[in-house]
């Protein structure tokens, strides 16, 4: 059921604020991710029309946020791409080669898995911040992340927890922190291989 309130107090600085329902009710958290058009910010004494729905702490909030003139745009659920995946077990079949054929040592992989299961932890808890409107995970961790080889699992949650995914200039950072990940190992699998051997022997 969709509800008729009034915006009574905004941060925009935090992204968060709460709604007055016009009617009767007590007032209701407002997330900014819950705003359908994230164009324009909440303007105190403006009249919204939400769905009061709860977070993982049972307290009321409202979703799917609109403003008064605005029209619901009803959203279809998407299923997962599985490109994300495929990449991610070539990539981790290429590894297993360049392993049997000596020229990357198992402990480069074991530190792929560990980092990507780190990163994609971190993307489902800068998740749960953001839907709870709690501090969130500076971006620039994530892609410090992705950088030292945690891409895989970054790419695994941007697809399946849908986090990430739309943010183009984040994007943008993102796969260029693939590009420069991949260079270096293959610089350090083809000519710089010595130096994963000088490494083994210590």
């Amino acid at each position: 059921m969709r509800v008729k309130g009034k915006i009574t107090q905004w941060d925009d600085a935090k992204g968060f604020g709460f709604i007055q329902p016009l009617l009767k009710g007590d007032r209701v958290f407002v997330h900014i991710k819950a705003l359908q058009n994230r164009a324009r910010r909440p303007v105190i004494g403006e009249v919204v029309t939400y769905s009061v729905g709860k977070d993982d702490k049972g307290r009321a909030q409202a979703n799917a946020v609109t403003f008064a003139g605005e029209k619901l745009i009803v959203k279809t659920a998407r299923t997962s791409s599985r490109w994300p995946l495929s990449l991610v077990a070539i990539f981790s079949a290429a590894l297993v080669v360049a392993f049997a054929l000596e020229r990357l040592p198992l402990y480069v992989i074991a530190a792929y898995a560990a980092i990507s299961l780190f990163t994609f932890i971190s993307y489902w808890l800068d998740k749960r911040k953001a839907q709870t409107g709690r501090w969130r995970i500076p971006e620039a961790n994530l892609q410090l992340l992705s950088l030292i080889g945690g891409w895989p699992g970054a790419l695994l949650a941007q697809s399946y927890l849908r986090h990430k995914s739309k943010k183009r200039a984040f994007l943008i950072v993102f796969w260029l922190t693939v590009l420069v990940n991949l260079a270096v190992l293959s610089w350090l699998t083809g000519q710089g291989g010595q130096l994963f051997q000088a490494l083994a022997l210590l």
